[in-house]
């Protein structure tokens, strides 16, 4: 299970942004996946919660924006979704297909207790 992994990585990253923000206590978490991710969203819920514990973090809510896959042809340059993870392109039947979006798993924003929201720079 990679997602104690992503979380532990995570909390890191939020205990680092969170004191050079000055913030005490997060209320929530914003994070953007990828679905090319291969992450269950429910148990890096469940351990988010477990990791959260006694941080700055502890009853915040993860936020999980779970990203669809898109590609771009090379041939053609169609960009397109890609359904059931079909790399073909719709428009040249192509499969020389670049992934442009659906990798994607980051910190976009937390808020912090007091109503400020931080957002990733």
């Amino acid at each position: 299970m990679h997602e104690t992994a992503i979380v532990g990585g995570l909390m890191r990253i939020l205990e680092q942004k969170a004191a050079r923000n000055g913030v005490a206590h997060i209320s929530s978490v914003l994070l953007k996946v990828g679905r090319l991710r291969a992450v269950e969203p429910q148990q890096l819920s469940a351990c988010f919660e477990m990791f959260a514990e006694g941080t700055v973090a502890d009853g915040a809510e993860l936020v999980i924006d779970v990203i669809g896959v898109r590609g771009r042809c090379r041939a053609c340059a169609t960009e397109f979704d890609v359904p059931h993870y079909r790399f073909e392109c719709p428009a040249c039947a192509g499969s020389d297909i670049e992934v442009i979006q659906g990798q994607e798993l980051y910190i976009e924003s937390f808020e912090a207790s007091a109503g400020a929201v931080v957002r990733d720079t």
